[in-house]
């Protein structure tokens, strides 16, 4: 087979970020690394492409390998490639990342590598330049949530408005207020009101709702955004 002279290889590898949301709170899943450097720590779902994958198939093949999660939506990030991220071996890293609802996806979870649900906000050190991998995705969701309704995504099939409201407080680390939400969010055409209440908050409860998913993809790229003034909250 022939190869290009005089040029030095490299090694190719995916980052598996997957954001995840139980009904109170935003999470990030990670693993235990299991080789060197850093044996043990904290990581994303990483490893190398091999030579007749393309990156989404090795996306999907490693997210599958170190949590058991298959069939999760995976978009491409970023690619980081600073000469010096990885002390082994010179190693580019395209990255990928998910948002999902934790409870559909729990009882898929394997423990085989100790993968674990962290709460966004305490976040533990993350191997080599991974902490810089998930600031950019915090803002690449911001900034396509302030576009589109894809937090959507992380909730389950019924859900109520402070359930709702706390996820975007979350994604975009800022309080909002609870009226103004309420009435931006119903405004929308984007929400079906159930006649069941959770009660498990107050003894008056909030009702359910459920995502009218014909109006989910009519509008999706016509999003009036649930946050006032988003521009200054994307960075």
């Amino acid at each position: 087979m022939q190869k290009y002279s005089k040029q030095t290889r490299l090694l190719l590898a995916v980052d598996c970020i997957i954001f995840g949301f139980d009904g109170d709170t935003l999470k990030i899943l990670l693993i235990k690394r299991s080789f060197e450097p850093q044996k043990d720590n904290w990581s994303l779902m990483g490893g190398f492409v091999q030579p007749k994958e393309s990156l989404d198939q090795a996306a999907n093949r490693i997210l599958k390998q170190l949590t058991e999660l298959q069939g999760v939506y995976l978009e491409q990030l970023h690619t980081f490639g600073n000469t010096k991220r990885d002390p082994i071996e010179r190693t580019v890293s395209v990255t990928y990342f998910a948002l999902i609802d934790i409870n559909k996806y729990q009882t898929q979870l394997s423990k085989d590598y100790h993968a674990e649900w962290f709460p966004l906000k305490r976040v533990p050190k993350l191997i080599f330049d991974q902490q810089e991998m998930v600031e950019a995705a915090k803002k690449r969701i911001r900034y396509k949530a302030a576009m589109h309704p894809i937090l959507f995504e992380l909730l389950p099939g019924k859900f109520t408005l402070p359930q709702l409201q706390t996820l975007y407080e979350s994604v975009f680390n800022t309080p909002i207020d609870k009226r103004n939400f309420s009435k931006r969010v119903l405004a929308t055409g984007l929400l079906i009101k159930q006649n069941d209440k959770d009660k498990a908050g107050s003894k008056r409860g909030a009702y359910y709702y459920q995502l009218n998913m014909q109006n989910y993809y009519a509008k999706f790229q016509a999003f009036m955004n649930f946050i006032p003034n988003p521009d200054s909250l994307l960075h």
